[in-house]
């Protein structure tokens, strides 16, 4: 360990961007306990004692939605935005165009992400805001107060995808995956400091924390497992002959994740249903506030259709961003072939009725990962401390990719990373 650590402060380069992550991180940080100003605290300490989604949602924002602080909308809506945008490049010939012209195009598709997300957010801090409106959270109930609280929740999320893109270019990993990790690792503490006060209580037995140690244990490595799960498709490439050359005739293969989607059907599927409930602050009509209550957080009928409406994201969004006749062509381009099946047609429809089967498996275990939470406090009887696959697929993912990054800087160095 020793001389671990050693190894990375020995690069400068890492040791940099390990720094600069570590600064961004305290930006961050100080930015959740700024609170917004004109709003009544006790309000929003009434909401979340309900239990909701919004308490869900705090996990991510890393306790900045509770404080109602200038971050409560955390990076939700630039994540929202980019997942839009993907969607909208595959059906879009114009936007598919962008994406094909390199690094320009890419561009273009970045800047164009940022302004939708930028109507996002403005919309979302309307939702909120006019809902704390309604509830007297609002010192002033003015319209002109109203876009003043709009305007610094969505300046407090621009200031996030600033820093997450800061991150990205002068840290290591990607920054607005390490804001998430980073809001949600700073819940630990409390919720570990939530169990100790129930077991001096009374509330819970010894045993039932036990117990929720070990599901959370035997959840870590289900997570680990299934995120690294991949199904390898062999291709073997032919020999060509170009000039005095000989290129090919080599063996590799095709991975194909189980987990090809990872969070992102999750997220959606979570800002999908906040619909009712956000309509419902708007539309004081009874079978409205009634569609409401039948589909809030916890509910069977919301259980049931966030796993259903995750599968089908997953599905979705694995095959906009898996294009298999485009991968289809390029190996039979580049003389590549999967041994026993003809290039073309024939493998891209293996290659799919492939991707369709381990894409049928990962989506089930996302959908079981996610309503987990919603019976884990049921079996220990621990309540208000949010212990999800979610929070672990993300964890986890951030985790292998800033060390895979920070790998690959070690090696440049002195060709030993971190893993022997």
């Amino acid at each position: 360990m020793g001389n671990l650590f050693a190894n990375i402060f020995a690069n400068k380069e890492l040791k940099d961007r390990i720094v600069y992550t570590f600064m961004m991180f305290i930006v961050f940080r100080l930015g959740v306990h700024i609170p917004v100003p004109g709003v009544d605290a006790s309000v929003i300490e009434n909401i979340f004692q309900s239990g909701n989604l919004f308490g869900f949602l705090d996990l991510f924002s890393g306790g900045a939605l509770s404080k109602f602080s200038i971050f409560a909308m955390s990076i939700t809506p630039f994540i929202n935005a980019q997942i839009i945008m993907q969607m909208l490049v595959a059906v879009i010939p114009s936007l598919e165009e962008l994406r094909k012209d390199g690094q320009e195009g890419f561009k273009k598709i970045q800047k164009m992400t940022r302004y939708f997300t930028i109507f996002l957010a403005f919309v979302q801090s309307f939702g909120i805001s006019y809902g704390l409106r309604a509830n007297g959270a609002l010192v002033d109930n003015s319209w002109f107060f109203l876009f003043f609280v709009c305007v610094v929740l969505t300046a407090g999320t621009c200031l996030l995808m600033w820093i997450g893109e800061k991150i990205t270019e002068h840290g290591i990993g990607n920054g607005i995956s390490l804001i998430i990790f980073c809001g949600i690792v700073a819940r630990f503490p409390e919720a570990l400091q939530t169990i100790v006060q129930y077991l001096e209580v009374g509330t819970i037995t010894p045993l039932q924390a036990l117990l929720f140690a070990a599901i959370a244990l035997a959840m870590i490595v289900v997570v680990i497992e299934v995120n690294e799960g991949q199904r390898r498709i062999p291709v073997q490439y032919a020999k060509r002959v170009i000039g005095r050359k000989m290129y090919g005739g080599h063996s590799t293969f095709l991975p194909l994740k189980v987990n090809q989607a990872g969070v992102i059907p999750i997220i959606f599927a979570s800002s999908i249903l906040m619909l009712p409930v956000t309509l419902a602050q708007f539309v004081h009509v009874g079978w409205v506030q009634a569609l409401a209550k039948f589909f809030g957080w916890g509910t069977w009928a919301n259980t049931c259709l966030y796993a259903i409406l995750i599968v089908i994201f997953t599905y979705f969004y694995t095959a906009i961003t898996v294009n298999v006749t485009e991968l289809a062509d390029n190996m039979k381009k580049y003389g590549g072939f999967i041994p026993g099946i003809r290039p073309g047609e024939p493998t891209m429809r293996y290659v799919d009725k492939v991707l369709t089967r381990i894409t049928l498996t990962g989506s089930v275990f996302l959908a079981f990962i996610a309503i987990l939470p919603n019976f884990i406090g049921s079996i220990t009887n621990i309540q208000g401390v949010y212990f999800g696959g979610t929070a672990l697929l993300i964890i986890v993912g951030v985790a292998l990719d800033t060390m895979r990054q920070a790998q690959s800087l070690m090696v440049t160095r002195n060709y030993q990373g971190f893993i022997k």
